[in-house]
């Protein structure tokens, strides 16, 4: 195991990089002060970390629905120290940036949230948080709780507002049930909006986009879906080159046929690999409770009572394996989806989701079996044996 300050110079050879666009290699990298300074390709220097043969170093990678791990979920825990549970569990599976995701809850959990939301902007890894909710539709609830769905009040207003200054925040909402000029002030706010768990017609959301909308919620889940004369949400999606889009690669959320359409018409530039994790991730349970309901895992699903589909037991590297077998597509597409997309979703594709110099030293290596070996985030990190996470 080999550990390296953010400050101090460090040179990782690996036997491939993925640059952010391209696989390359063998070569290395130099970071100093949590930045790359350069990029080098052939023999490396003889004090450099040398990753093991057959390794790729790449960009870290960036998930922006992640609603719990290592045994937390964020509605229940919203302190710095469930914060940083969630975030280190997903780090060991590669996650060097996220969005902690807190779904739809009482207008005391958000407040909660916003008073420590800038503090947890201190744990590494922590971009900003995603609110899901609480302006859903509730004829697309899913596993939220409908009784919590509600157009935000005042209260709610000036809470949620309060992300717009903690990193890159992201509200998911229903366009068609809040006035277009809430829109405008979150956005105004600093917040990015996505669509999500909406029943819109595909006309609402071109007008959603118009007000700023950039964003769509686990594409094909909970949202109206796209007919012949109606393309709802999903059409709209599929068809708006101004939406970004996350979907959850597990085989289980969306029909491998659909994903392949998905990546067809949005391409690795506009379509983002979405964990949508709950907190059993990272560890060996099988249950948990999600605001009073029993939710269980059972080959790898995980469902309430009524059988809804509740979040996922997902990382974000057996994200990247999947999106390689399930749509066909080159590991570099997948890993563009894994870190370059989200990281220009969220506006910072100016510093992640590249390897290149002056970008943040946000990195993850992990072999051909897809099994991660590193982790850097602002090149402080570490290698070691190869780690899978616990799985259910």
């Amino acid at each position: 195991m080999h550990d390296a300050g953010s400050d101090a110079p460090l040179t990782i050879a690996a036997p491939q990089i993925f640059d952010g666009a391209d696989m390359r290699g063998p070569g290395s990298i130099t970071i100093s002060h949590g930045r790359i300074q350069a990029v080098s390709f052939g023999a490396a220097a003889r004090d450099s970390i040398h990753l093991p043969p057959g390794a790729i170093l790449a960009p870290g990678f960036i998930d922006v629905q992640v609603n719990g791990g290592g045994g937390v979920l964020l509605n229940d825990q919203p302190t710095t120290r469930g914060v940083r549970r969630i975030v280190e569990a997903h780090r060991k599976a590669g996650t060097t940036g996220c969005l902690p995701t807190l779904i739809t809850d009482c207008s005391e959990v958000i407040a909660q949230l916003a008073e420590v939301a800038a503090a947890c902007l201190e744990i590494p890894g922590v971009l900003g948080f995603h609110l899901e909710g609480p302006a859903l539709n509730k004829s697309r609830k899913g596993i939220h709780p409908e009784a919590e769905i509600r157009v935000p009040d005042q209260r709610d207003l000036a809470a949620i507002k309060r992300f717009g200054s903690r990193g890159r925040s992201v509200v998911t909402l229903a366009p068609e049930c809040v006035p277009a000029s809430m829109v405008d002030e979150l956005i105004a706010a600093g917040l990015r909006v996505a669509a999500g768990h909406s029943d819109a017609t595909g006309a609402a959301i071109g007008q959603a986009a118009d007000h700023g909308v950039t964003g769509v919620t686990h594409l094909f889940n909970a949202m109206s879906q796209l007919n012949g004369r109606e393309p709802g949400l999903v059409g709209a999606a599929l068809d708006d080159d101004r939406l970004f889009a996350g979907i959850i690669c597990d085989g289980i959320h969306v029909d491998r046929a659909a994903l392949r359409i998905a990546f067809r018409c949005k391409g690795r530039d506009r379509l983002m690999l979405v964990t949508d994790a709950m907190p059993l991730v990272g560890t060996n349970d099988r249950q948990f409770t999600l605001q009073g309901r029993q939710i269980t895992l059972s080959d790898n699903r995980l469902t309430g009572p009524d059988g809804t589909l509740a979040g996922a037991h997902l990382t974000m590297i057996e994200a990247v394996r999947n999106a390689v077998a399930l749509l066909g597509i080159p590991l570099a597409d997948a890993l563009v989806m894994a870190s370059r997309t989200p990281a220009a979703f969220l506006g910072l594709g100016s510093e992640l989701g590249r390897i290149a110099p002056g970008y943040r030293a946000d990195l993850v290596a992990f072999t051909a079996q897809f099994d991660v070996v590193g982790t850097w985030i602002g090149g402080a990190g570490s290698i070691g044996p190869p780690s899978r996470p616990a799985r259910g």
